[in-house]
């Protein structure tokens, strides 16, 4: 089944910012894009793929039981 292509305001929606950030991702090469004329579309997989990339793990750290001594 292919992706479904988003539109700019669609694809903002999704990630929860506005257009303007889309289309600077764009612009900057940083997501993938199709060119339909001159509207673009996003496939949906690709942002899926930045947001995958850039998600950040918490690093667990492991608790000191006691304090350190004066």
């Amino acid at each position: 089944m292919p992706d479904r292509l988003l539109t700019v305001a669609e694809a903002g929606d999704m990630l929860g910012t506005g257009e303007r950030f889309v289309r600077r991702l764009i612009a900057e090469r940083r997501i993938r894009y199709v060119k339909l004329g001159r509207p673009v579309r996003i496939p949906e997989s690709a942002l899926t793929e930045y947001v995958e990339a850039r998600t950040v793990e918490p690093v667990r750290r492991t608790r000191v039981r006691y304090g350190r001594a004066a």
